[in-house]
């Protein structure tokens, strides 16, 4: 059975979903620093780049919006006419937009004029036409479903049945897509009463949202450690979801509920580079700026057999962990696999069916590619959100985000070397300096050799005063009198 555990207080939301009691989710919003996905914005389009075939939209933000030529909706488009950006918007133009995906890096928000309204069962679509039934139900399902869809419709908009609508009837279904329709009125209202940009309709706070995505009979609780969040949890359920009210707990134990579950320590291993495999292999996790690389090793395990086995087992145990790691860090875009290389092309086609039958379990869009002889697999996982390392994480200001700082050895030559430079323009009979400790320990030593000979070349004092444990090995300052 699965668990929802919820806890809010004035720093940050963050949401756990708890699988067999492990972590298989983890997502966090703070006050400052909400996602954007899901909101509509009256937007005004800034910038029309025929080369790019899309256009950038002011929403209000810091950076403008990408707005592709396939995320534009026009009478031209249904009509089967031009589909190129310049013909379809043009500058200073006013659009309904809908963020899909929010700022990451030094890249804006992806927008679509495609706007949908989610709701417990269906997504409204007021814009488009037709209905349509998740693909994650079984055909039995998905029939009924598709008879209700279109019995349920309305005159304007199109409608697509979620996969929490599974067994529910058409009162309930029904009942959902007024509802949307009433806040997707509102929004018109908004947009048309606001000047550009504006905020049109903004998505539900990440508790509301988990408890709307996430509950369903595999649910045995909603664990919640905020009193007001509770009640609005309990009233949003008894609207939507009445089934699922009664499972909503209030904690209220002396210990945290997040390190009540272990779940702190968890987070930190979450954005560790190696995680451990149960027989003694790891992964290795590595971010750059154009994907995600996952490296598999053999670690201290050795295996009992032949060296296939111990690769075909380590190659397995990893499959698990690989996609585990993929949803609870949130890890999105290109990602390249390297497993263990396998000789035999039975065991990588085994590796390869464990690992797509992991990400069954993934709510998040994938595609994975076969296993190339060197072991390689490339997928790619929906890119929606920042993810658990760029909401906690920062670029380390010494390595500026590289991962690997200057050595030792390579600091003291940068350091004698703008000594050097220093001694040869200053003019004051005394040069007051400072840098790192382990480099003034270097300068320092055997005598103080290396002062010495830069104090002759320069014909100069050199005062070396030590700075913080803090600033970078290369560090040199100089020290007013």
């Amino acid at each position: 059975m699965k668990q929802l555990i919820i806890s809010r207080d004035h720093l940050e939301t963050r949401v756990a979903v708890l699988e067999d009691g492990k972590p298989a989710e983890m997502y966090l919003e703070r006050p400052r620093r909400q996602s954007l996905v899901g909101n509509v914005y009256k937007g005004r389009v800034e910038n029309v780049l025929p080369g790019m075939d899309a256009a950038f939209v002011d929403i209000g933000l810091d950076r403008n919006g990408f707005l592709s030529v396939g995320e534009v909706v026009a009478p031209e488009t249904r009509s089967g006419g031009s589909r190129k950006i310049g013909d379809l918007v043009k500058p200073g133009r006013e659009l309904l937009v809908q963020v899909t995906r929010d700022p990451m890096g030094g890249k804006g928000p992806r927008l679509t004029m495609e706007v949908g309204i989610p709701g417990r069962y269906v997504v409204y679509l007021p814009g488009g036409k037709g209905s349509g039934v998740s693909r994650r139900l079984d055909e039995g399902e998905r029939e009924r479903l598709r008879t209700i869809s279109r019995e349920v419709k309305p005159d304007t908009g199109g409608v697509i049945v979620r996969t929490a609508a599974e067994g529910a009837g058409k009162e309930a279904i029904e009942r959902d897509l007024r509802f949307l329709q009433r806040v997707w009125a509102g929004a018109e209202r908004r947009a048309q009463a606001a000047p550009a940009p504006a905020l049109a309709y903004a998505e539900a706070e990440l508790a509301v949202r988990s408890a709307r995505d996430l509950l369903s009979p595999d649910y045995s609780a909603v664990i919640v450690d905020d009193e007001k969040l509770h009640r609005r949890l309990v009233s949003y359920l008894r609207a939507v979801a009445p089934e699922f009210k009664d499972r909503v707990e209030r904690y209220s134990g002396e210990m945290r509920l997040f390190e009540r579950f272990g779940l702190d320590q968890e987070m930190e291993k979450a954005l560790a580079r190696r995680v451990g495999l149960p027989s003694g292999g790891h992964i290795v996790i590595d971010y750059t700026e154009a994907m995600t690389v996952v490296d598999v090793n053999t670690g201290r395990y050795v295996g009992r057999r032949q060296l296939e086995d111990t690769t075909l087992k380590t190659n397995l145990e990893a499959c698990r962990e690989i996609v585990r790691q993929l949803r609870l860090r949130d890890i999105g875009g290109i990602i390249v696999i390297d497993f263990i290389d396998m000789t035999a092309k039975t065991n990588r086609e085994v590796v390869l069916a464990a690992l797509e039958a992991e990400f069954t379990l993934d709510r998040t869009k994938t595609y994975v590619m076969e296993i190339s002889p060197l072991g390689l697999v490339e997928m790619t996982r929906q890119n929606v959100t920042q993810g658990l390392r760029e909401i906690v994480t920062a670029p380390c200001p010494v390595c500026r985000g590289q991962g690997r700082v200057i050595s030792e050895e390579s600091a003291l030559i940068v350091v004698e070397r703008r000594l050097e430079d220093l001694l040869g323009c200053s003019a004051l009979p005394v040069l007051r300096v400072e840098v790192h400790p382990r480099i003034a320990a270097r300068l320092a030593c055997e005598s103080g050799e290396m002062l010495q000979r830069l104090e002759t070349g320069a014909g100069r004092r050199l005062q070396v005063q030590e700075a913080g444990e803090e600033v970078p090995l290369a560090h040199v300052a100089i020290v007013p009198d």
